[in-house]
């Protein structure tokens, strides 16, 4: 099982003039590494959760057809194209008729419809490919305030600590920080 990115998001939940206000700067000599750093930390937060932010598209590839596919990196929602390659290795498109795509649930999943099931593939490695769109949405605005709030914090903190290691200085982790924030909407993988 394969799973990449092939259309990544469009835009950052959090904006630049929202983390320049969140970090007190005004001038604007540091705005690309302040949208870099949005970037990270979104990039973080995402791998953190198992979770998508911003819409973007994915390439989920597979060797077989299970009973039910399970989509990583909710919120699934929808499913473009699923394709595979049949015993005389020609690429076949399933019709989006003969599947069920389950997006209200935290895991997307795909099953065959009533009375159907997946065909009959050649039997190799990523013989499977499956299209999806997933994220909460395009705007920011759809992404939840506690994983906006937990970007903002870890782009803080990155910012002020540019350097790996702090020497003389005494560090203390604000409760219900970065990871507090995060935890809620972390996701378990099948």
């Amino acid at each position: 099982m394969g799973l990449t990115q092939t259309v990544g998001p469009t835009i950052e939940p959090v904006t630049l003039a929202e983390m320049r206000l969140h970090l007190r700067v005004d001038e604007t000599d540091e705005d690309a590494l302040i949208e870099s750093l949005i970037t990270a930390a979104r990039e973080s937060a995402e791998t953190f959760t198992g979770r998508q932010f911003i819409t973007a598209t994915y390439e989920l590839t597979l060797d077989t057809f299970p009973g039910v596919i399970y989509l990583p990196r909710p919120i699934l929602q929808s499913v473009t194209s699923i394709t595979y390659v049949d015993s005389d290795s020609a690429e076949q498109t399933v019709d989006e008729d003969t599947y069920v795509v389950k997006t209200d649930s935290v895991i997307g999943e795909v099953y065959p419809a009533y009375g159907e099931s997946w065909p009959t593939c050649r039997g190799f490695t990523d013989d499977i490919t499956v299209t999806f769109k997933d994220g909460y949405g395009d705007a920011a605005s759809d992404v939840p305030d506690s994983l906006k709030a937990a970007i903002r914090l870890f782009v803080g903190h990155l910012y002020e600590n540019r350097e790996a290691v702090v020497v003389g200085t005494t560090v203390a982790t604000l409760p219900l920080a970065v990871v507090s924030l995060l935890w809620n909407n972390r996701v378990v993988e099948y």
